[in-house]
């Protein structure tokens, strides 16, 4: 084990140094596209089908790939299955559900622009939208809350959530729950290209929503890509990925047991970026103790392997300026009391934790951003997914005739200069007596 992770240490000192961050810098990209040409031509098929043959293409799909046969009628959750698995979680668990859910509402009602007042401008929620939940690796109600709040404070009035039907031939029960508890009760299991294709064009069973949002494999974020201008989309939300700077200061044990809770998504990215040796070669070792503990083991190390490494840069210079050119989905920054002076320097990144006590966990979950980030380098022009995500702005121009008469002459001139005769009549017509 130890020599299978020996390549992901990367010194400023060494000979090759710039052809292995190269090699970093161009894998991280593949993290979020890998294959991407690959399986485009299949995503379009299977979009392609989707439009043609609806729920029968869905119930095809779903056998295909998450190798459960449903039919047609299926595909919905039902409510009396909703208040079953709500009836049945763990009161524990749906406590901390409950707590979540209003931290997330609080900061998402307290960044919310939706509700103030703007001269020549209105803000109309999106009426209609769809929301990915991942189901291939592990359950996700954190990324129920984290889309579907910000859209409720929002107000919008229709959520379907869409999950692939990867436990026991359906939807994780604490998923359903969560639905359940926010009162969610139009659920899919259907999951992938086709469930993202479904709700772009509409089936019999699935009717057609304004924006898709949410987190997912390179399937569904190529699906995405490709039906973006037929509907909203968030951004490129996965695969995750971590970029941790860190100091002499840090803790190398928190350090690795952060990349790793990224590496362990399989696929994900963990990242480390310091001016120190001694901490990477710290946070080296412990990458190498920690992995071996863990229940999904092989699968981190592939990660850790193909898209993950530690760097040692010369100065903390360097280290912000590749930062920044990284865009990270998840930023740490770990240096001690220099931490805020270092995030005021960051330019791109879908969230930044301060601190040695802001793992992305405390994100993932409960904080009260969103969970669902850029990724990909896409943070560079994408944000974190809000309640702002679910408004739409539009202009409202109200002119009187003294106001026309006072700036005609400008804009009839303007319309002339483009060639348009008839923009410059309409303003000229309103002229004459």
């Amino acid at each position: 084990m130890n020599s299978e992770l020996d390549g992901i240490l990367i010194l400023s000192s060494d000979a090759d140094f710039h052809a292995k961050f190269e090699r970093l810098h161009l894998a991280t990209m593949r993290q979020a596209v890998i294959k991407a040409d690959d399986i485009r031509g299949r995503v379009r098929e299977i979009i392609i089908n989707v439009g043609q043959a609806g729920d029968d293409a869905l119930v095809e799909f779903t056998k295909r790939y998450d190798g459960v046969e449903l039919k047609a009628q299926e595909l919905r959750i039902s409510k009396q299955e909703l208040r079953k698995a709500y009836k049945e979680i763990d009161s524990k668990l749906l406590g901390s559900i409950r707590k979540s859910i209003k931290n997330v509402r609080k900061y998402q009602s307290e960044i919310f622009i939706g509700k103030k007042k703007y001269a020549g401008l209105k803000y109309t929620p999106i009426k209609r939208v769809g929301i990915c939940v991942p189901g291939a690796s592990a359950p996700l109600p954190s990324t129920v809350i984290m889309n579907a709040v910000p859209a409720q404070v929002a107000g919008v009035k229709e959520i379907a959530i869409v999950s692939p039907p990867r436990y026991k031939g359906s939807i994780h029960p604490v998923i359903l729950a969560t639905c359940y508890e926010l009162k969610i009760d139009e659920v899919y299991r259907v999951g992938g290209a086709q469930a993202v294709a479904a709700l772009t064009l509409g089936t019999k069973t699935i009717r057609k929503v304004n924006k898709i949002v949410g987190p997912g494999n390179q399937w569904v974020q190529t699906a995405k890509q490709d039906v973006f201008g037929f509907v909203g989309i968030d951004s490129v939300a996965g695969p995750s990925e971590v970029l941790i700077i860190a100091n002499d200061k840090a803790n190398a044990v928190w350090v690795a047991a952060d990349m790793l809770s990224q590496a362990e998504h399989c696929p994900g990215s963990a990242i480390l970026f310091t001016n120190s040796k001694k901490l990477a070669e710290k946070v080296f070792a412990e990458l190498k103790k920690q992995v071996g503990e863990l229940g999904r083991s092989q699968e981190t190390i592939k990660c850790l392997k193909e898209y993950s490494g530690i760097v040692v840069f010369r100065n903390m210079v360097e280290v912000i300026a590749q930062a920044n050119d990284f865009a990270a989905e998840h930023l740490e920054i770990q240096c001690g009391r220099e931490s805020r002076k270092i995030a005021d320097k960051i330019e791109n990144a879908g969230a930044i934790f301060i601190g040695d006590y802001s793992p992305v966990a405390v994100g993932d979950y409960w904080a009260g951003p969103s969970h669902t980030l850029p990724t990909g380098m896409s943070a560079k022009f994408f944000s974190a997914l809000s309640a702002n995500d679910f408004i739409k702005g539009t202009s409202i121009i109200e002119y009187n005739k003294k106001k026309l008469v006072r700036d005609a002459e400008d804009i009839i001139r303007l319309a002339e200069c483009e060639g348009l005769d008839a923009h410059a009549r309409s303003v000229k017509i309103r002229q004459q007596k």
